[in-house]
């Protein structure tokens, strides 16, 4: 019999946990996304889709990138929404948390924009749980070396 001490989830398996349930609170119609951003293994950020704070969330007023058939990953400026990822980057400078140096946690890889961000952000390192259509950010992350790793935990729980 497996004793609670073994069937502890490692520190991966369980911030990418809490990107699942951070993606829960999307206002996205398309797609739901979480982020989280950890330094020293405790959170310091967390975000989702959807639109800023006080504007009427996608789920009222309707996706224009959907009305318009706007492909995955194209045209951002289009939605109302703002990213996970960008979202997480955003409540650390609002709250005054310094994020250079962290790990984000993500449900998906993050797209060119927010990879900029994170860049420039000072966020060494992604887990990500599926890819995004946007090749220019995974090229552009590794370029200004930000480790990019390719993590699902439902094998890694497999495996346990």
């Amino acid at each position: 019999m497996m004793s609670t001490r073994d069937e502890r989830p490692s520190w991966e398996v369980y911030f990418m946990r809490i990107t699942d349930l951070v993606a829960k609170r999307s206002t996205c119609l398309r797609r739901a996304v979480g982020a989280v951003v950890v330094k020293d293994k405790r959170i310091l950020t967390t975000g989702y889709n959807g639109a800023p704070s006080g504007i009427t969330h996608c789920r009222e007023a309707g996706c224009l990138r959907e009305t318009l058939n706007v492909a995955s990953g194209q045209r951002h400026e289009l939605c109302r929404g703002i990213h996970a990822e960008q979202n997480a980057i955003i409540q650390a400078a609002y709250h005054g948390v310094s994020i250079k140096g962290s790990t984000l946690f993500c449900t998906n890889l993050p797209c060119s924009i927010c990879a900029k961000m994170i860049i420039n952000a000072g966020i060494i390192r992604i887990y990500y749980q599926s890819g995004y259509a946007d090749p220019l950010s995974e090229q552009m992350l590794k370029e200004a070396g930000v480790e990019i790793i390719k993590f699902n935990y439902h094998s890694q729980e497999e495996d346990s």
